[in-house]
């Protein structure tokens, strides 16, 4: 095993395009520290990116937020800008793990794990985030809900990296929530979640909205028939009860020990019921 810590994207995308065996990125390493002591994985290369100008950085511009690959997730919530714009995007972040992971962890890294049940996703899709991807080809950005296409497996090809999250800048009367359940109190799994994004205008009328349930399928999943439930009226009893309806009929669960099919689509529609009215609060709804 090789282990090697680029000061440049361009080399690092280089060792990884060239690696001749299984090659895994290092960020923040909670997920991939696990899986090599757990023999699930066994890299021939790592690549450490921590070193990388830029990618320990949040980065504020007139489009929104940049966030880099390499920042943890502990920072998120010490900034006060991006809390104030995103603040379900960062409470879903700093969901992950405990006070310690959270000085390592990433939203990028959460991405790549490629989990269902990965608590910083359903935000980030609720929230529209893309990620920009740099590779052997040149830079391209997609949407975050086109990263992940199964468990444990991403879309993306040999030698690219997520360098960046980005964010756009919040239009006015706008606000997200995420929310979870767990069997424990905390540091666990999500066996359901859901994320909700949405702007009113100055009537408390939803005008734009997105929402997104995590643990409910393969992969995250965005439900726009949810959306539009929403969109046209002011968050009334109706509309919550269709938008929780819609979610409960979108999921793909399964059964497992944490729980059943039954109990998953049910959940799946209080959460993102509760989460919308939190979201449309945050917007400035009554």
């Amino acid at each position: 095993m090789r282990y090697i810590r680029p000061l440049s994207i361009e080399d690092a995308v280089g060792q990884l395009a060239g690696s001749a065996g299984p090659a895994a990125i290092l960020a923040g390493g909670s997920d991939l520290l696990v899986r090599m002591k757990g023999g699930f994985v066994e890299p021939d290369l790592i690549v450490d990116i921590k070193l990388i100008d830029g990618l320990s950085e949040i980065r504020e511009t007139a489009e929104g937020f940049s966030i880099g690959a390499t920042v943890p997730c502990a920072a998120l919530g010490e900034n006060a800008a991006l809390k104030k714009a995103w603040p379900g995007v960062v409470e879903a972040a700093r969901l992950i793990g405990s006070k310690q992971v959270q000085g390592r962890c990433t939203i990028a890294g959460n991405l790549c794990n490629a989990s269902p049940a990965a608590d910083s996703v359903p935000a980030l899709v609720a929230a529209g985030a893309r990620a920009s991807i740099v590779g052997p080809g040149g830079k391209r950005t997609v949407p975050v809900e086109a990263v992940p296409i199964a468990p444990g497996k991403t879309s993306l090809a040999k030698g690219e990296i997520i360098e960046a999250i980005l964010l756009d800048k919040r239009a006015p009367r706008s606000g997200d929530a995420y929310l979870r359940f767990i069997p424990r109190t905390e540091m666990d799994i999500a066996v359901v979640s859901a994320g909700v994004n949405l702007t009113i205008d100055e009537h408390g009328v939803v005008t734009a909205a997105r929402v997104a349930l995590g643990a409910a399928a393969p992969t995250v999943l965005l439900v726009e028939e949810a959306a539009e439930a929403l969109i046209g009226r002011k968050l009334d009893e109706a509309a919550l009860e269709r938008l929780a309806k819609v979610c409960s009929g979108a999921c793909r669960p399964i059964d497992d020990k944490r729980g059943t099919i039954e109990f998953r689509r049910k959940v799946a529609g209080v959460l993102a019921r509760r989460a919308a009215i939190t979201a449309y609060e945050r917007a400035g709804g009554k």
